[in-house]
């Protein structure tokens, strides 16, 4: 199975790159008689029968790969057309000749790689027609896929017919591969062949031409026909048209001359009462135009007044609307500085808790500083009495050191005496044995006397070792009574600086009352003073200047009187308007007295 595997897969290798080869070279369309494609669709059958179940039945078996090309049209729905087209071309008895007509459209329609991949893809549906070692269930298979691709270079025109496709025999021509085409064939036969079959196709290609435009023309000819006999019954009823036309225009003419004399008639008659009626018309027209005169002077007069009432009546509406706004503002504005006022005192209020808590914080550490003061002077006064004490010993130390060197050197006094006399004493020994004895017990006394400094020389370095321990208590207990005063100046700090916070609070708490206090101002001016209106002023109430066309009226919209332009150019920002507006020489000067009272406050 291997061997045959191999070998397909070469034949296919092979068969494909002459094909590519040959149709590259050959420069046009391929068709069902070309050699190469020929042998190209019968190693590509080969390929896809090896391995092939054989479907056993009651009558024969069965072994036809339409079966599992019958699965592409479940895989890739867009090949159901092509499927059914191979299904149901006349003249196709066989399953061999189905699949060799759907190997020819996936060609012609350059799917085949598409198909027969997503084919190779499925082996779980395979193994239901194929035995394991199949070439299309190896990677064999993959690798056929992969060299299906090249062929969506070729362009193929071929004739399907049922009868061919049923009949063929599927054998390998290897001849097409083994001869040498530079020995076999030259470059002309090459040339003559490709110009004979070039002129053949371009003769065919003609002659349908030449069918179909004959074919168009003896159409024409008989639509042609069929129109020039309808042409011919139309003229005959128009003719017979005519006719009658020209009878009804004569009766026509002779009932239109019988009109005319009767309508001069009724002409004549209607002139004459046309006459009467317009003098009569001329004598109610003058009374009319005078009437009509009257009641359009009336009808204007009226007019203007409207006009006048409907200004008058808007810059009502308009004065009405703003001071509606400045009210909601203003309110608007008292209800926040209200609720900015319950805030401040919220936060006023836990300031003070903060810093009431901060001032007992303050004082717990004052005393807790205190009392770390305290022990630290108890402390050093427990540092001095050791310190002292310490100086003690060390003299006492020192002073046994000096004992103890006496007793040395009184030792060696004593022994280089008793070095000297130990010749007489030899001589004396009898007398000098109680001597010894006596001597022998002043040195042990000696001994004792000497391990007993020793060992308050060790007891006087212990205490000095616990005396430095303390010491270096003492020392730390410094650092933290350092670190205390270092957090009561933190503490102190904070405390300076809550005290500044709430006096910059207590400032903006009275900036804001007296905002509130203009606010309050400002609204019992506004609800005090009135809108003066226009009609009501004749001239400026500064200058005391007559209104006219060039010296216009102007209100301000502090005050609500009525000043010329030079009287009312400045503008300011009032409480009740979003923008600066119109204000007059006076409100001006006033409001920026208050302004900088307040910001000097």
């Amino acid at each position: 199975m291997a061997v045959e595997r191999s070998n397909l897969l070469s034949m296919m290798k092979l068969s494909i790159k002459v094909l590519i080869q040959s149709s590259l070279s050959l420069g046009r369309t391929l068709d069902s008689d070309y050699p190469p494609l020929q042998q190209f669709f019968v190693v590509l059958e080969h390929c896809l029968k090896h391995g092939l179940k054989v479907r056993k039945s009651f009558i024969t078996q069965n072994k036809s790969i339409w079966g599992p090309l019958e699965l592409v049209e479940k895989l890739c729905p867009e090949s159901a057309d092509m499927a059914t087209s191979a299904r149901d071309l006349p003249g196709l008895k066989t399953g061999l000749g189905r699949a060799r007509a759907w190997l020819h459209l996936a060609l012609m329609q350059k799917k085949m790689a598409d198909y027969l991949k997503a084919l190779l893809d499925r082996k779980d549906l395979l193994g239901e027609f194929y035995d394991p070692g199949a070439l299309v269930l190896e990677e064999e298979g993959v690798v056929m896929g992969g060299l299906l691709v090249g062929l969506n270079v070729i362009d193929a025109n071929l004739c399907i017919k049922g009868e061919d496709l049923d009949s063929q025999v599927g054998v390998i021509d290897f001849s097409l591969y083994l001869k040498d085409p530079v020995t076999t064939e030259t470059t002309k036969d090459d040339a003559k062949i490709t110009a004979i079959l070039d002129q053949k196709h371009y003769t065919e290609e003609l002659n349908r031409h030449l069918s179909c435009t004959v074919s168009d023309l003896q159409a024409k000819m008989d639509s042609i026909e069929k129109t020039n006999s309808k042409l011919i019954e139309e003229l005959t009823a128009a003719t017979d048209r005519i006719n009658a036309l020209r009878e009804e225009q004569e009766t026509l003419r002779q009932e239109n001359e019988m009109i005319l004399q009767s309508s001069q008639k009724k002409e004549e008659a209607t002139l004459e009462d046309s006459a009467v009626e317009l003098e009569t018309y001329r004598q109610t027209r003058q009374g009319l135009d005078e009437m009509y005169s009257i009641v359009w002077k009336q009808y204007q007069e009226e007019k203007r007044i409207r006009q006048e009432l409907e200004r008058e009546l808007e810059l009502q509406v308009g004065l009405k609307q703003e001071m509606e706004m400045a009210m909601r503002l203003l309110e608007k504005d008292t209800h926040e500085k209200q609720d900015t006022l319950q805030a401040l005192r919220l936060q006023l209020d836990q300031v003070k808790t903060l810093n009431l808590q901060m001032f007992n914080k303050s004082q717990d550490c004052e005393r807790e500083a205190q009392r770390k003061h305290e022990e630290a002077r108890q402390l050093e006064e427990k540092m001095s009495q050791m310190e002292s004490t310490m100086k003690e010993m060390e003299q006492r130390l020192q002073d046994s050191e000096s004992d103890r060197r006496q007793v040395d050197q009184a030792d060696r006094d004593m022994r280089s005496q008793l070095e000297e006399r130990v010749e007489a004493l030899r001589k004396q020994l009898s007398d000098l044995d109680t001597m010894r004895l006596g001597l022998e017990s002043d040195l042990l006394s000696e001994k004792e006397q000497r391990q007993g400094l020793q060992r308050a020389l060790q007891r006087e370095q212990d205490n000095s070792n616990e005396l430095r321990t303390q010491l270096q208590q003492l020392q730390g207990l410094r650092t933290e009574l350092q670190d205390v005063r270092q957090e009561k100046q933190q503490l102190l700090q904070t405390c300076q600086e809550q005290e500044t916070a709430l006096q910059e609070m207590g400032l903006h708490l009275s900036q804001s009352k007296l905002k509130m206090e203009d606010f309050k101002e400002v609204n019992k001016a506004l609800k005090g003073q009135a809108w003066l209106k226009d009609d009501e002023a004749t001239q400026c109430k500064q200058c005391m200047k007559e209104f006219s066309i060039a010296r216009r009226k102007h209100h301000c919209r502090n005050c609500g009187d009525i000043y010329c332009n030079n009287c009312s150019s400045n503008e300011l920002a009032l409480p009740s308007y979003p923008r600066p507006v119109r204000v007059c020489d006076t409100c001006h000067s006033l409001l920026l007295q208050r302004s900088v009272s307040s910001v000097t406050s």
